[in-house]
């Protein structure tokens, strides 16, 4: 499984619009990925820390969720309601012939989308960001530019 998640890997911002129903396609790089490894589901669910959506490939999700609950513990409480919240509000999705997904309504209220769509490859997932929420999210360039130079300097 290691192996898998080596080869998967998802890479830019691409703009898309959604339809009065909420179907959006997936950029084609992303499905060229996707049909590589033979994934057929993904898992949709909002980000645990920003105000995006995050799709996991369905073997991505499953080895995150195994991690998780190897950190918890079934019979203590705190542990089994981090659990459960944690994979509660999921939905899984998969692709039709023309390479689109309904993202639920719920989904869009809670990141803020209305049409336009940017789909960020995170590594081996997807980000689904609203226009106005990535922008807001960009203009921090400088916190970025200064965490990543702090990050990789290394001390002599």
């Amino acid at each position: 499984m290691q192996s898998r998640l080596l080869k998967m890997r998802f890479l830019g911002n691409i703009e898309a619009k959604t339809d009065a129903k909420g179907r959006v396609f997936l950029p084609a790089a992303f499905r060229k990925v996707l049909q590589q490894e033979g994934v057929e589901q993904l898992v949709l669910r909002k980000d645990v820390h920003e105000n995006c959506l995050v799709l996991f490939p369905d073997s991505v999700w499953n080895e995150q969720e195994d991690a998780l609950r190897q950190k918890l513990n079934r019979w203590n409480k705190q542990h089994q309601q981090l659990f459960r919240r944690f994979v509660s509000d999921v939905e899984t999705v998969g692709l039709d012939g023309n390479g689109r997904f309904l993202i639920p309504r719920r989904f869009m209220e809670l990141a803020g989308i209305t049409q336009t769509v940017r789909f960020i490859g995170v590594g081996d997932t997807i980000e689904i960001w609203a226009e106005a929420e990535y922008d807001k999210f960009a203009e921090h360039k400088d916190d970025f530019a200064e965490a990543l130079e702090g990050l990789m300097t290394v001390d002599n």
